[in-house]
């Protein structure tokens, strides 16, 4: 069965370590896995409910709404910024949660992975990033996690797709949660 998975990225930074991660997955995805990497999350507004009005929502935003209602999971690379979730992360997800209910994450799979400098790899903010897709309507994967620490140093002349660790172990992330959606698939 094939599987839609959409990437969303918490860094802007153009080159941002998380974003390198995001394109080693697309690069390893496994026969059957499709991941699109969304763009355009720096153009979304602050979610704002006086904004999110028939025929008022920003394109942007309508746009991430329609790339994850047109996935079977989504897989967020998130850094850690003082200790928690990127702000355009947060945002990403407020939009995906509306309209109440009937969010295009409702009941969807949600893996969080990432890279940080520190030593534990940015696992508060990944931490943070479940939580709030949980209340989101996300169904949170909690145990396919990925946590990558010294990222500043570990990837300064390296692209994660070319760590041979990094790329097994995203590798494992990528077979495990195309096996949850494919079992969830055959089930349904």
């Amino acid at each position: 069965m094939s599987v839609r998975i959409l990437a969303l990225v918490g860094s802007l930074r153009a080159g941002s370590h998380n974003r390198q991660l995001a394109e080693a997955a697309v690069k390893l995805a496994p026969e059957g896995v499709e991941i699109a990497l969304h763009e355009g999350l720096a153009e979304i507004p602050f979610y704002n409910e006086d904004i999110d009005v028939e025929g008022g929502v920003p394109a942007a935003a309508a746009q991430l709404r329609e790339a994850a209602a047109a996935v079977d999971a989504l897989l967020l690379f998130t850094p850690e910024y003082n200790g928690t979730i990127p702000a355009v992360l947060k945002n990403a997800i407020d939009w995906l949660s509306r309209p109440f209910g009937a969010g295009a994450i409702g009941g969807k799979p949600v893996v969080v992975v990432g890279t940080a400098f520190g030593q534990y790899g940015g696992v508060w903010a990944q931490d943070e990033t479940r939580k709030a897709v949980g209340i989101a309507g996300g169904k949170v994967v909690e145990d396919i996690k990925l946590a990558i620490p010294g990222s500043v140093t570990r990837f300064a002349e390296t692209h994660p797709a070319d760590d041979t660790e990094v790329a097994e172990q995203l590798t494992e992330v990528l077979d495990r949660l195309h096996a949850l959606v494919d079992g969830e698939k055959a089930a349904a």
